[in-house]
């Protein structure tokens, strides 16, 4: 069995746009090598509590630390070398349209390695074919399907080889097929190569099916009103917003099923 540590501590975090609260008192741990979801209803603070997390917005007060240093106590370059070992994608995937898949995953191997042009065609084509993107290099993202979108631009997050990546609800506009090719795709990677992996989403089906931790953040009390394996929190849970947003205010049911059954 892989020994687990403490990978990303959240300390008594609070959220604000200017004088408006979006969360306090947030505290949570993720371990190496969890699938850590983020959920809850909308408007809540899901993707303000990613975007912390990758450093694109700093608390109104608290920390985060990784490996128990805390990121914006650090210095410009501590950050920096922090943010490295991030990998991201976005709701949209945020492709450049204007270049081919390989050119929009060679970008930060372009710009952030040593390689040299023939190193960075054999890194590109090794991370498309991780994605079962194999043969599309010279495709322009308008070419291809949502969800091969999707993981194209999971591929560009996987170039330089993060210890960290980072999803804004990844089957957001995908079909119900599309959405666990990516799920299973998620879980492949965590396996491989021990992946820690934080997702936003609200998709029951993916919640259940790739999860093992998770927090439950509710906008009326304003912070975190759960935290652990979300088919824990189904069983378990006697909170109604809980109940409400794991079964979407269906009867209770075996949490094993609801990953399948929503596939379908």
């Amino acid at each position: 069995m892989t020994e687990t540590f403490e990978y990303i501590r959240v300390e008594n975090l609070t959220m604000a746009y200017g004088s408006f609260v979006v969360m306090q008192d947030l505290d949570f741990t993720i371990q190496q090598g969890d699938v850590f979801i983020i959920m809850g209803g909308s408007g809540c603070g899901k993707s303000t509590l990613l975007r912390h997390l990758i450093g694109l917005k700093k608390p109104a007060g608290g920390r985060v630390l990784y490996d128990g240093i805390s990121f914006w106590e650090s210095n410009s370059l501590e950050r920096d070398h922090m943010m490295r070992r991030f990998g991201v994608l976005y709701q949209s995937g945020a492709l450049w349209s204007s270049m081919t898949l390989a050119e929009n995953v060679a970008l930060p191997l372009q710009e952030y390695t040593s390689l040299n042009p023939a190193q960075i065609r054999d890194v590109v084509k090794l991370k498309l074919a991780l994605v079962g993107l194999s043969g599309f290099e010279e495709f322009y993202p308008s070419a291809i399907s949502g969800g091969m979108r999707k993981r194209a631009g999971l591929a560009r997050a996987m170039a330089l080889d993060p210890d960290i990546l980072f999803f804004d609800e990844p089957s957001a506009g995908l079909d119900p097929l599309s959405a666990r090719r990516l799920d299973d795709l998620i879980l492949e990677l965590k396996d491989s190569f021990g992946t820690t992996v934080v997702v936003v989403t609200h998709e029951l089906a993916s919640i259940f099916a790739i999860g093992n931790n998770s927090v439950f953040l509710d906008p009326e009390s304003k912070t975190i009103i759960a935290t652990g394996h979300p088919k824990t929190l189904l069983a378990e849970s006697q909170d109604p917003k809980i109940i409400n947003f794991l079964t979407r205010g269906e009867q209770k049911q075996n949490p094993d099923k609801v990953g399948v059954t929503n596939y379908h």
